[in-house]
């Protein structure tokens, strides 16, 4: 009972370390590599349909009347930007191809949008997921429309149209995020009985973000382990990422306090969908870039995890 305890108030860590130990055994074990390699493809290919039915699931407890736009929304929006174009200006200014490695790191750290799931952890931590909801589309969409005019200052050589790079990352928002919502409210209307019931299944929701979360985390530790980068270097972008999280948790929570919603807000800012930062270092900047929001993930979960458990064993959210 004891241990089953632990593993309730510190899922997100036990997810951390069960995805770990399962890349390294998977990996390492002469005997498990062939079932390693076949489990890659489908573990990748799984991940956005956990994403969906989650987000599904919490969608059904939505109130209609939260899907509106708050003034912390702007704000949030507007300190981002500020943020990525202070960034693109210290990448542009910096000497060295190993500082410009590691801004650029940060740059998709503080670039990447709202994470779909963060609706979970807010819902977890007695935050609004109406008003986190509409944040994560607007930051989504935003996200569309300035990375991309962005890039060119970062890589001239970046070989993408304004057109296709938004269109990739709001294909991702269409499949991931508004198509479920859009179903969670049609089934209220049309089934309420059946979204009551998934509703009122407690936790539902986020212990399908545990089995998300240790697959995302396999693989970024896979990315981490196969990295060609020195180890100096290699140290600054597995820790600049951790600076970049409490920041953005800190700012946003300071956003958001002002208008009596700081854990949303904080959630709004600081949990990051790093699958899009990843893409973006992958496809238009240096992929040894991604290395740094693949530890965003790592940092950012043992953030939330710290503040389940405090809520959970205080009541409340201290920071």
């Amino acid at each position: 009972m004891n241990v089953l305890s632990f593993m309730k108030r510190w899922s997100l860590v036990v997810s951390l370390c069960f995805g770990t130990l399962v890349y390294l055994l998977f990996a390492n074990v002469p005997a498990l590599v062939p079932f390693g390699m076949a489990a890659e493809p489908w573990a990748e290919g799984v991940l956005p349909v956990i994403l969906f039915a989650l987000l599904f699931v919490t969608f059904c407890k939505i109130d209609v009347r939260d899907l509106r736009l708050r003034a912390w929304h702007v704000w949030l929006e507007v300190l981002r930007l500020a943020l990525c174009g202070l960034l693109v200006a210290a990448i542009v200014s910096a000497v060295g191809d190993h500082s410009r490695l590691v801004l650029t790191g940060v740059f998709v750290c503080v670039a990447c949008p709202t994470a779909a799931a963060a609706a979970v952890v807010t819902e977890k931590l007695g935050g609004g997921i109406g008003s986190m909801t509409i944040f994560t589309i607007i930051d989504n969409v935003v996200t569309s429309v300035a990375v991309p005019l962005l890039l060119p200052l970062i890589e001239r050589g970046v070989d993408v149209t304004f057109a296709q790079a938004s269109l990739m990352v709001l294909r991702n928002v269409a499949t991931v995020l508004v198509i479920p919502l859009l179903l969670a409210l049609a089934c209220r209307k049309a089934l309420p009985r059946m979204t009551s019931a998934i509703a009122g299944v407690h936790n539902l929701a986020f212990y399908m973000w545990c089995v998300n979360l240790s697959i995302v985390t396999g693989l970024t530790v896979r990315n981490i382990v196969h990295a060609t980068v020195s180890g100096w270097t290699m140290a600054l972008l597995l820790l600049a990422p951790l600076g970049v999280t409490l920041a953005l948790f800190t700012m946003g929570k300071a956003v958001g306090h002002a208008y009596g919603d700081s854990v949303s807000a904080g959630q709004a800012l600081g949990q990051k969908n790093t699958v899009v930062g990843i893409w973006l270092a992958l496809t238009f900047l240096d992929p040894l870039a991604a290395l740094a929001p693949g530890a965003y993930v790592i940092w950012q979960n043992l953030v939330n995890a710290w503040q389940i458990w405090y809520k959970e064993k205080y009541g409340r959210v201290k920071w």
